[in-house]
């Protein structure tokens, strides 16, 4: 039996209480009572809107539901299909123009463009090699990746390798930061001159072309251990140790190029989480107060030794006019609260129902946030005082208005000014993409964070035309003239909007993380498209995927877009990607059947036996790919659409799970944790990846999360 504490009404299990009042609070100014019935106070009146928000989506989603199946025999007419969801609400009226006011912004949010990690905050680990992922060695990242066409062979040093990593980076300083005269490669030494920078080689001397790229240095201007450049608002340092043995390879005595990488990072409570009950959110809520208060450790065992990973110090350098400076040394942390959906057993309310999870995110991760707006030196995290809250899976401007309001009680109860907490509003649900315009509008002074999500939206794109007809395989939904409108879309709105010098604009994941010379190649079509921020899935990723910034200059292209009107369509975002006419044969079909059954069973039976809610989850070709709640949520009703319109029947749904939960043991055969699902398939795992695909259609808007909480619970209780 979970114990449980009584605040105000609220029936708290005892172990988060204990957290909140022993460790959370302290260091805050709030007063826990007054902590405790600020919160109860905001349940009581906004559980009932959280309901009735919920209901809305129902009562919206029964209606397409059933225009669909009305006119299952007739020609899919787009513009009585629009005017329908005009008359239904679902498309809501445009009002005039407008800008955003958010105020108080970090520079990493609203100037500087760059890369941007998102980690799963439990993981103690990660969390802060993400946070430190600020700075990133450039030859660590293309030595040990297949970044330039290979990877290593051998274990120790090749210096034929760090010969080409030298090439590689020499090559992308004379690109981004070149000399006024000569190359990088054959700079032979880095000499200060006052306040500028020369770089010497067999010809003479030579300044940057642009002089203005020098930053500063570390060390002593007589011996550097560092330069410091600047492009584009990102910081390049050289580090100079001649004893290393790379310097030795290098003329000019250069033992690394370290880039500014990741320059924010979500921290984040849903989709990469599987937190389910009051022990989880406890580790989840832990991990974000230590990165607030700056004192997170892990222990790291590396062979014989144990490293301790701690909080990367700011950078001290010498400026380039000889004053003292310094650099961050963390990238800014966002917090991911979870969405509306769902609640959890960690607080019953007064009539001992679980309160809304979404509502508990939000006043503990800002209370715990408060550590930091604290702070008036050393480790900080915003130097603006803000608070930087991204908030998943809205549906539409009400939604986005509900939002605005929480954050507004959450500050009236903890006592902190209006609009402190900043909002990041993902554009990954089908209503919010048809509506962005008032989505940003009902959420103005605190917009922060917009960005689209390919694999929910089109989760939520199947989820909500179920009944139109069987959908296109998924890899040709990717070529269908709605994906092209909703990213175009979103870079248009958010710069009619105002977010440029604001916010940020961002764009999603590149999901293989062992294959960087593909996102070398194909990622910095996010920089092109307009987004100040990408996401990547790895430091070392960050670091790669910051070269792009380098190359692109975000904001003039920002100004070009900008210039150029107005690109996506709202008629093709509402095309619905259905195989009308389409003829595959039973081998195509078996394929994409097995395709995804692989990856749901892949990703379900790590979340469901071990609390893993995001990992490198090999593909039925063994291509490791990064999973989540988003990619599980594709491929379910995928295959639940299938199902429904007789494309696959039932046993054969089946039959390829067992066939694909053979594959899946089989790959995880050298976990000694893993437990396999074969040869029975009856485990708590097993079924819960069944549960998603044949009750797909009557999961919440296709989401994931009822059927994975449910089942993670009772694969808990076995424990």
């Amino acid at each position: 039996m979970t114990s449980r504490t009584n605040r105000f009404g609220l029936q708290v299990d005892t172990a988060l209480a204990s957290f909140i009042e022993d460790r959370a609070i302290p260091g805050t100014g709030v007063e826990p009572d007054a902590f405790w019935k600020g919160f109860a106070d905001m349940v009581d009146a906004l559980s009932p809107i959280n309901a009735r928000l919920l209901k809305t989506r129902e009562t919206t989603q029964a209606k397409i539901d059933a225009w669909h199946r009305d006119r299952k025999d007739l020609a899919f007419d787009a513009k009585e299909y629009r005017s329908f969801l005009e008359h239904i609400g679902y498309i809501v009226p445009e009002f005039g123009d407008f800008k955003i006011e958010t105020t108080n912004v970090d520079p990493e949010i609203a100037l500087i463009p760059g890369p941007q990690l998102v980690v799963p905050v439990m993981n103690a680990r990660y969390a802060l090699n993400a946070a430190n992922a600020r700075w990133g060695s450039l030859y660590d990242a293309l030595y040990g990746t297949d970044a330039m066409g290979s990877v290593p062979i051998r274990k120790e040093y090749e210096p034929n390798r760090g010969a080409q990593v030298i090439d590689w980076a020499k090559a992308f300083l004379d690109d981004v930061l070149p000399l006024a005269h000569g190359s990088w490669t054959g700079a032979t030494g880095l000499v200060i001159e006052g306040d500028s920078l020369a770089v010497s080689s067999d010809s003479g001397r030579s300044a940057l072309r642009d002089e203005n790229a020098f930053t500063g240095y570390t060390g002593t201007a007589d011996a550097p251990e560092s330069i410091i450049l600047n492009n584009n608002g990102l910081h390049v340092r050289i580090m100079l140790d001649a004893t290393s043995e790379i310097a030795k390879q290098d003329s000019a005595g250069i033992s690394d190029i370290v880039l500014e990488s990741a320059m924010s990072t979500i921290m984040d409570c849903e989709d990469s989480v599987a937190a389910v009950d009051a022990e989880d959110k406890v580790i989840a809520y832990a991990n974000w107060l230590g990165l607030m208060v700056g004192d997170l450790s892990e222990s790291v065992n590396k062979g014989a030794r144990t490293i301790e990973r701690v909080l990367n110090p700011d950078i001290a350098y010498t400026a380039a006019d000889g004053s003292a400076a310094s650099l961050k040394g963390r990238s800014l942390m966002l917090v991911r609260n979870v969405g509306h959906l769902m609640t959890n057993p960690a607080i019953l309310d007064r009539d001992g129902d679980e309160v809304p999870e979404g509502l508990m995110d939000a006043m503990i991760t800002v209370l715990i946030a408060m550590h930091d707006l604290n702070k008036t030196a050393g480790m900080r995290n915003s130097v603006k005082g803000s608070v930087y809250v991204v908030k998943p899976k809205m549906h539409g401007p009400e939604e986005v208005v509900f939002a605005d309001r929480i954050f507004t009680v959450v500050e009236e109860a903890l006592g902190l000014p209006k609009y402190t907490v900043k909002l990041g509003i993902m554009d990954e649900e089908r209503r919010t993409s048809a509506n962005l315009r008032e989505c940003i509008r009902a959420a103005k002074h605190r917009v922060a964070f917009i960005n689209t999500g390919f694999l929910d939206r089109t989760g939520d794109e199947i989820h909500t035309s179920m009944e139109a007809g069987a959908f296109l395989r998924k890899d040709e939904i990717k070529t269908q003239p709605w994906i092209k409108a909703y990213e175009d879309r979103n870079v248009d709105i958010g710069l009619a909007c105002g977010l440029q010098g604001k916010a940020q604009i961002g764009k999603g994941m590149w999901a293989m993380p062992d294959l960087m010379n593909g996102m070398l190649d194909q990622k910095i079509a996010h920089p092109q498209s307009g987004a100040n921020c990408a996401w990547v899935p790895s430091p070392t990723a960050a670091t790669l995927h910051a070269t792009h910034y380098h190359r692109v200059d975000v904001m003039a292209r920002q100004n070009e877009i900008a210039a150029g009107g107005p690109r996506g369509k709202l008629e093709d975002l509402l095309t619905i990607p259905l195989a009308r006419g389409r003829n595959w044969s039973q081998e195509e079909i078996q394929a994409e059947v097995e395709n995804n059954a692989q990856g749901i069973l892949g990703y379900v039976v790590r979340w469901i036996d071990h609390g893993v809610g995001c990992s490198k989850v090999p593909d039925i070709n063994n291509v490791g790919l990064m999973e989540d709640r988003a990619t599980c949520r594709i491929s379910s009703q995928h295959l639940a659409n299938w199902l429904h319109h007789g494309v696959v029947t039932e046993a054969e749904v089946l039959a390829a799970m067992k066939k694909m939960a053979a594959v899946v043991d089989e790959q995880n055969s050298g976990d000694p944790a893993y437990q396999k699902m074969g040869p029975h398939f009856d485990g708590v795992a097993f079924r819960a990846a069944v549960d998603l695909v044949i009750r797909g259609r009557e999961q919440p808007s296709g989401y994931t999360e009822p059927v994975l909480h449910r089942r993670r619970q009772e694969r808990k209780a076995l424990a």
